[in-house]
């Protein structure tokens, strides 16, 4: 896996921050994050923030509910068992070609 896509974004051409986050941590984890940050080529802020920013958009993403009714339900998995389209097999080669994801996508 490799996880230096994930920092790749906050390295260069970010505004500057807007505010504080604090946080107390054991020594022992501390030097954990730096080495981790290190081998990606980032910073511990910069390494904390994307992980964090990561873990967040997965909870919401986990947490995301959505309602049908059933002839719209039907649609969906109608959808799902036809076929691709030229289009969308287009766009799935496009995502499997992508090398970054963006952070607030």
């Amino acid at each position: 896996m490799c996880t230096h896509r994930h920092v790749t974004g906050l390295k260069t051409g970010q505004t500057s921050a807007e505010v504080n986050i604090h946080l107390r941590a054991r020594l022992r984890d501390k030097a954990l994050i730096d080495r981790a940050a290190e081998l990606v080529g980032s910073n511990r802020s910069q390494f904390m923030l994307a992980s964090a920013l990561r873990e967040a958009q997965n909870v919401l993403l986990d947490q995301t509910t959505i309602h049908a009714d059933q002839s719209a339900f039907v649609k969906v998995l109608d959808w799902l068992d036809a076929p691709a389209t030229a289009a969308e097999s287009d766009g799935m080669r496009r995502l499997l070609a992508t090398t970054t994801l963006p952070l607030d996508a």
